[in-house]
């Protein structure tokens, strides 16, 4: 077992309550139909394209072969049902003892593990297929996995529910005994937005990406009218056929997105056929971004990401869309989601400083509180230098960047886990330096560009003892112990709400 148990691999471990449960019979063809697909196609391609030219569905120069290929078919149809209904009679998961356990494998058994008061994230996942059986898998992300500790497929929906409900309650502190599933409710929650399929449409369409698309096209018709060779326009079919798929990608994983808190909370849905349910326990995003492109500031609109402990990079699509806490949305629904990730900003005036950080240029917008870059380095960045800052409040670092491409970074000063300062030779000649806080594996990397070297350096320092201090008061792992349930503002105009405690009456 790994240091802080997240995820082991041996015989099952004897616990002192819950008892051991299957997934759902249907699972392994669930997750198997491909096989199965597979064996049908490589038995039924020719007598299928027979029956399409009018001939005998069976070849007469195989007549004497016929049983021995029936036979042979049979016993691979047999042995891939057998192994489907082993893998199902030996795959059982159990809540107990402080953990998650999911024990697989008939032939080479393995048993993963995920620690309650380590988990992330849970995720229920519904492919097209499991949709359709009303079947769901749950992810259990913990702290230190690349990938998913543990993914149990496939369970009945409502039952998904319930063992989500069981072990977020466990990993709050809220549940300490033996209760079953059944007997923990899920949590309510309250939306907070949603993302219009237009507002969604559009953002791709006016994407970076189209951008690139565009200029390529462009240049792919200059070449071609110059070089009179209309063949290049064939060598293109392969890249049109990606590019529809990375919309397409984009738009299934997009379509639907909501928001919701709960006690348990941050719930994000989204997906067109194959539908994921994220929740996110309060406190354990470790850093966040939200970016601007130069068309979208035409109407208004931001994107968000975040860095989270076992989602590890944002590599392929699936991560990227794990990892996006609001695909587009509007300023009122980046101050609403801010306010989800840090209840208590540390300042008086949020609205004003995350202002700031999403619009403001130094000495041109009016209480702009950010240190920025010296002048004397502006040649470094002639458009970006008053935007390149940072603000430390007292419970996060807000670093913002980019003129064009405008972005705000946000660390909670326990998730900074460690920095170093970067220096050029450029750099030094102007006596400015980058510093760069380092967190989980993300999309998001915190950087503060070309600023003043002692200021760097300051910065620093404090930051060091920032990060030690809110580690200090952070004494326990089960995030209820440290922060209560928060309830979103009513109007997206009010100013980032405090985190009222569970007594009061919002709450129930």
């Amino acid at each position: 077992m790994s240091p802080d148990g997240s995820a082991t691999v041996g015989l099952p471990a004897k616990a002192d309550d819950g008892d051991w449960r299957r997934v759902h019979p249907a699972s392994p063809f669930v997750r198997g139909w491909v096989a199965l697909a597979a064996v049908g196609y490589f038995f039924g391609r020719d007598a299928f394209e027979r029956i399409l030219q009018g001939r005998d569905i069976l070849d007469p120069n195989l007549n004497g072969r016929v049983p021995w290929l029936l036979a042979g078919g049979g016993i691979v149809l047999l042995l891939t049902v057998g192994g489907f209904i082993l893998s199902w009679y030996f795959t059982r998961y159990q809540v107990a003892g402080g953990y998650v356990r999911v024990n697989t494998g008939f032939v080479f058994k393995q048993q993963r593990q995920a620690r309650l008061d380590r988990v992330q994230a849970i995720d229920i996942v519904q492919p097209l297929l499991a949709r359709i059986f009303g079947l769901a898998e749950l992810k259990f992300e913990v702290a230190d996995a690349g990938e998913s500790a543990v993914r149990l497929a496939y369970l009945p929906l409502a039952q998904a529910k319930q063992l989500r409900a069981t072990i977020l309650a466990r990993a709050a502190g809220v549940v300490s005994g033996p209760e079953t599933p059944q007997e923990i409710p899920e949590a309510p929650e309250h939306v907070v937005l949603s993302v219009p399929p237009s507002r969604l449409i559009g953002s791709l369409l006016l994407s970076e990406q189209t951008v690139g698309i565009l200029l390529g096209a462009v240049a792919s018709i200059a070449i071609s009218v110059y070089t009179e060779n209309s063949a290049i326009f064939l060598a293109l079919i392969p890249a049109v056929l990606g590019i529809g798929a990375a919309y397409w990608s984009s738009f299934n994983k997009g379509y639907n997105f909501t928001a919701a808190i709960s006690p348990d909370g941050i719930r994000l849905r989204y997906g067109l056929l194959d539908t994921q349910a994220q929740t996110l326990p309060p406190g354990r995003i470790q850093a966040l971004k939200v970016t601007q492109p130069p068309i979208w500031r035409i109407f208004g609109w931001y994107r968000m990401q975040v860095n989270v402990a076992g989602y590890g990079g944002a590599a392929g699509n699936e991560n990227a869309a794990r990892t996006t806490l609001l695909p587009v949305g509007m300023k009122p629904d980046v101050m609403r989601m801010l306010s989800l990730v840090l209840p208590d900003p540390g300042v008086e005036d949020p609205e004003r400083v995350f202002t700031s950080g999403l619009e403001g240029l130094a000495g041109l917008t009016s209480g702009d509180a950010f240190v920025t870059t010296p002048r004397r380095a502006r040649l470094l960045a002639p458009l970006g230098w008053r935007r390149n800052g940072f603000l430390a409040t007292r419970t996060a670092l807000l670093i913002r960047s980019g003129r064009w491409w405008r972005t705000l970074v946000l660390v909670p000063h326990q998730r900074t886990q460690s920095m170093a300062l970067q220096q050029g030779p450029l750099a030094r000649r102007f006596g400015v330096a980058d510093l760069v806080l380092h967190t989980t594996a993300g999309p998001v990397v915190p950087r503060l560009y070309q600023a003043d070297v002692e200021v760097a350096v300051q910065l620093f320092d404090q930051q060091a003892a920032r990060a030690r201090e809110a580690r200090k008061r952070q004494t326990s792992e089960q995030w209820l112990a440290e922060v209560s349930g928060q309830v979103p503002p009513q109007s997206p105009t009010q100013s980032l709400p405090h985190a009222p405690t569970q007594e009061d009456p919002q709450h129930g």
